[in-house]
């Protein structure tokens, strides 16, 4: 009888448990960016790249500074904060460009 009863206690705990954490927010850290990481191929033009570790390789960096309309890209390294940077041509301007690792492009 005592096993049955703390088995009964412990499957409503278990339940309870389980009822709250389903009425939960989606994201526990509300600090959170907004934007995650890269969910599809569409370059986004930003003002200013968000820092943080970046998976892309050289290649795939060249390759949406392409795709965001740039062409000449050059001096391509990443830097500590975990930006693609260099140089590259658009509207036949040289400009400053920088991929994030969100996969967004921006320009100066």
């Amino acid at each position: 009888m005592r096993y049955r009863l703390t088995g009964a206690i412990m499957s409503a705990v278990l339940f309870a448990g389980v009822a709250s954490a389903q009425g939960m927010a989606p994201h526990a850290n509300d600090h959170a960016p907004a934007n995650p990481a890269v969910k599809n191929n569409h370059v986004m033009p930003v003002k200013t790249p968000a820092g943080g570790a970046n998976s892309f390789t050289e290649g795939q960096a060249r390759s949406r500074i392409s795709k965001a309309g740039f062409t000449h890209i050059s001096a391509l390294r990443k830097d500590k904060d975990g930006l693609w940077q260099g140089t590259a041509r658009s509207k036949g301007h040289k400009r400053h460009v920088a991929l994030d690792y969100k996969g967004n492009v921006s320009s100066r």
